[in-house]
């Protein structure tokens, strides 16, 4: 890897000053720091760095986050700086105070788009105190393949017509705050079984019936949406060769020609495995570029892979393999963006509704008929490691039921245990003669959470079954692992509110 002083001592690139600041227009980097930030992305800034995306590792608290905001834009008062703030658990604010909502799948269930725009406000609000005025949500793919591990309760859901009420509200209200949204995985990312963070992930389904994934990013767009993400997925029946991020006819003639996108497309990570994997990060930001994206992330916080990708772009330019039209076409739409949205809200923001998640947490877990109230239950709550890519929380059911009921005990099993049967065991041998309460999240992709699950229920039929990821047949559901999805059970299995 190039050493970090390469930087500051290579030659002047060989274009003009005002396309090399195109160019650095097309990225948005990760980096580390939460007061301070290294020199290298000062220098990035100066010479027209595009954005840059915050992490947990940028947060400390909600303070902090406004002060490095305004910091990194006395440098450039044209940044873009942007977050994924999807809600739900997925978001990295926590220690900004972030508001506490859902997440989309929740909101689906409830169906009212009023609700899903007051959670949307409630987000964006919170964003425009901190100075960080681009958010790279909402999730517009559809969730219809059981198998599939990234999307699931990210999503609105499977039907279309839902999705699309639903990315109109979220995208009305944060643009009324002054926010850019972007509406992600472009053409969508639901029918894969896959994680793109992984591996390569294919849609093998004919272009048909690619085509109901569409409708959703095509009301994200008529809802005036500002920025697109695309999703690392090849889909053989559009571009057998190319994942979605670096084809031209997936980008060109689809997006822009077929949905009549004018704004900024901004491509996944590309140091997922599907494009670093494959083509390495410095290539897929060319291709992805001359494919038609406007802007590359990269999201890591080692910025010599920043520096490898902006150098790739600039050789490209010199040897004629990306052409100078392209950049310039990119650049300008990044510039228009950050007309609108780089300059946060000057003064007092409006309040937003901080009632709004717990309220729509609580109409999703009611929304179908629940069991009879079991106070003083033993609760094994079985999930996955968070997703490190997604800094889900980790949040835990056992942690929720004892704040409203402080007699419930259990255990919180994060991951497979080393021994399963005396797990099930020694749960059976504690939980006798009280109620048991056996959660699970997503045991379909997660085998061993349906084996323990279903060891307990043998031995303790009358045990209550959670739900907290997709609904698999349980007797609660909390369609989400945000801390009101849970909030929200919890207080279904202690009768609380």
């Amino acid at each position: 890897m190039t050493p970090p002083h390469v930087f500051e001592t290579r030659p002047p690139s060989p274009v003009s000053s005002d396309l090399d600041e195109a160019v650095h227009r097309c990225l948005v980097a990760g980096f580390e720091g939460t007061t301070t930030f290294p020199d290298t992305l000062k220098r990035l800034i100066d010479r027209g760095l595009g954005g840059v995306i915050l992490f947990t590792r940028n947060v400390r608290d909600a303070e902090q986050v406004r002060e490095l905001t305004d910091a990194l834009r006395a440098i450039r008062p044209d940044l873009l700086v942007a977050i994924d703030n999807e809600g739900g658990g997925i978001g990295h604010l926590v220690g900004a105070g972030a508001p506490e909502v859902p997440g989309s799948y929740a909101l689906g269930v409830v169906d009212d788009p009023n609700l899903t725009a007051r959670c949307a406000d409630a987000l964006a609000g919170h964003l425009a105190t901190l100075g960080i005025t681009a958010s790279y949500a909402p999730v517009a793919d559809l969730q219809h393949h059981p198998l599939n591990p990234i999307v699931r309760t990210r999503s609105f859901g499977a039907d279309p017509g839902l999705a699309a009420r639903h990315l109109h509200a979220w995208i009305t209200a944060t643009e009324a705050r002054g926010i850019a949204s972007c509406a992600k995985h472009f053409p969508g990312h639901g029918g894969t079984e896959t994680d793109s963070h992984h591996d390569v992930a294919v849609d093998s389904r004919p272009r048909d019936e690619l085509s109901v994934d569409l409708e959703p990013f095509r009301a994200a767009v008529a809802a005036g949406v500002p920025m697109l993400m695309s999703a690392h997925v090849v889909f053989p029946a559009l571009d057998e060769n190319r994942p979605a991020t670096l084809s031209r006819r997936i980008l060109g003639d689809i997006l822009r020609l077929d949905l009549g996108f004018e704004g900024v497309l901004v491509s996944d990570a590309l140091e997922m495995k599907a494009i670093a994997g494959r083509y390495g990060e410095a290539a897929g930001a060319r291709i992805a570029l001359a494919a038609g994206a406007d802007q590359v992330i990269v999201a890591v916080p080692d910025l010599e892979v920043t520096l490898a990708c902006r150098d790739e772009v600039l050789e490209a330019l010199h040897s004629g393999r990306l052409s100078e039209e392209r950049v310039w076409e990119a650049a300008g739409r990044v510039g228009r963006l950050a007309e609108r949205y780089a300059t946060p809200t000057l003064g007092p923001v409006a309040a937003w509704d901080a009632g709004a998640g717990l309220e729509a947490a609580r109409r999703a877990v009611r929304s179908r008929p629940v069991p009879a109230p079991v106070r003083g239950a033993h609760v094994v709550d079985l999930f996955p490691p968070p997703h490190p890519a997604l800094n889900w929380g980790g949040e835990d059911l056992l942690t929720e039921v004892r704040a409203v009921d402080p007699g419930a005990c259990g255990t919180a099993v994060s991951g497979e245990p080393a021994d399963p049967a005396a797990l099930a065991d020694g749960v059976l041998r504690v939980a006798a003669g009280s109620p048991l309460v056996v959660a699970t999240c997503d045991a379909g992709l997660h085998p061993w959470q349906a084996e323990l699950r279903d060891t307990l229920l043998a031995r303790r039929p009358d045990a209550v079954r959670v739900d907290t990821g997709l609904p698999e047949g349980g007797d609660v559901h909390s369609y989400g692992r945000g801390r009101v999805n849970l909030r929200a059970a919890a207080e279904v299995l202690a009768a609380e509110c």
